[in-house]
């Protein structure tokens, strides 16, 4: 059932409502998992700020820390005073969003946005109830998480506005997807087990937009006609970006066996990519006329596709430029610098590539597991892993290490900047490092 209205309060566990009624929430520093411009670059004037090396054990630049409650990938969005990033209980029976003073790391608020009374079990130990990022505006901050709930919140009240949770599918291993803010609308991807779909609402009232269903050939059915192991090669936890191709804004979103093009303004389906990969969860890059595309967790490709306006229809034959094989990312985003594409493997393998061509540039490899993105702040690409390292190399056509910095926990989430100064959610803290 659609729920436009005030519907439920949020719970405030710390301090009171009169926490909310000073609060700047402008400028945007960091408005989006991916920051400002979706694709983790640093803006050129706090580029120079970004602490080079840290270290939690000596205090070296450590200007805070704050211990957090619970699990949670979602990754840091900061606008004005604030930080916010979700959190979930093990169990799944209750999904929070947290406030964090930039300046003193207090807990302005911790709100309980959604009780579950009986979650999905989670079938794999990898994910948790609260790994999809927010995304911040001026005046609303709009919190999902897939089939159990999207909301927008007033960050100066604390207050509900509106809240879905009539959108549902089978997640089985749990939600990923972030939402996107496009214009008016907040754009969400759901690909279950059951069901998968984009959808738009306007994001001043949740209204339904439009919804189009993924027309994807999974090519999974057995000899019954349903999908093999209950459906697991459908899902995905990808979220997209909008690019202009061809004068159209097309949302290019990626699903299991799939990418699609989408009309940002109607839904239509505009074009499709075939592709073998499961799982996918990276957001998609363009440079100059080149969209890059990572298709999933197994047998994980990165694909480089020409944009022009002829793509209509299966545009895989005609328009799929170069694809790369082995060694790609499949959870942490890739980003761009210099005209050149890193990326890392969840196992370590960074590369630098040509995004024009496909060919490598340079291959190394950094230990420990990859789930964060990466973030590029002028030359330097900082990368973080599992173990609480983060290793900050030189964006060149060859790899060169800068530093390496240690946090006492393991990262998955990505890192957020906000005037020089870095954010980094571990598992159980978030600590904001900047050079003193």
């Amino acid at each position: 059932m659609f729920r436009p209205a005030l519907v439920l309060p949020l719970c405030l566990a710390f301090g009171s409502l009169s926490l909310f009624g000073q609060v700047a929430t402008t400028p945007l520093f960091w408005p989006d998992k991916n920051g400002p411009t979706l694709d983790g670059v640093v803006p050129a004037a706090e580029a120079a700020k970004v602490p080079l090396k840290w270290n939690s054990e000596t205090g070296e630049n450590i200007v805070w820390k704050t211990d957090l409650e619970d699990d949670g990938h979602s990754s840091p969005v900061i606008g004005g005073d604030r930080v916010w990033f979700t959190s979930a209980t093990p169990k799944g029976d209750k999904q929070y969003v947290y406030g964090i003073d930039r300046q003193t790391g207090k807990v302005a608020h911790h709100l309980l946005v959604f009780e579950n009374p009986a979650p999905e079990e989670l079938g794999n130990p990898l994910n948790n109830y609260a790994a999809p990022s927010p995304v911040l505006e001026a005046d609303a901050l709009y919190v999902h998480f897939g089939t159990y709930g999207t909301a927008r919140i007033d960050p100066q009240t604390g207050k509900t506005v509106w809240q879905r949770r009539d959108i549902n599918v089978r997640h089985y291993r749990g939600p990923g997807s972030s939402p996107l803010l496009h214009g008016d609308l907040l754009i969400l991807t759901f690909d279950g087990i059951n069901e998968q779909f984009v959808t738009a609402l306007n994001k001043k009232t949740g209204e339904t937009v439009w919804k189009t269903n993924r027309t994807t050939d999974y090519g999974d059915l057995d000899k019954e006609g349903h999908p093999t192991r209950d459906g697991d090669m459908r899902k995905a936890y990808h979220t997209p970006s909008v690019f202009n191709m061809g004068g159209v804004d097309t949302v290019v979103s990626v699903g299991s066996r799939a990418a699609f093009g989408y009309e940002a303004a109607t839904g239509k389906e505009l074009w499709t990519i075939r592709h073998g990969g499961f799982n996918a969860a990276i957001r998609p890059l363009v440079l100059k006329e080149v969209l890059i595309l990572n298709t999933g967790s197994e047998r994980a490709h990165t694909i480089g596709v020409r944009i022009d306006d002829k793509m209509k229809g299966d545009i895989t034959e005609s328009h799929v430029l170069w694809d790369r094989e082995k060694r790609n990312a499949s959870e942490s985003c890739p980003v761009l610098a210099g005209g050149l594409l890193y990326q890392i493997t969840r196992g370590g393998i960074v590369t630098c590539m040509n995004p024009l061509t496909g060919e490598d540039v340079w291959e190394d490899r950094f230990p420990g597991q990859h789930l964060p993105s990466p973030i590029v702040a002028g030359d330097r690409i900082y990368f973080s892993n599992d173990r609480g390292d983060t290793h900050v190399i030189k964006a060149a056509d060859k790899f060169e290490v800068l530093s390496e910095n240690k946090l006492p926990d393991a990262m998955t989430a990505s890192p957020a900047v906000a005037e020089g100064a870095l954010f980094i959610r571990t598992k159980k803290q978030l600590f904001k490092i900047a050079t003193k």
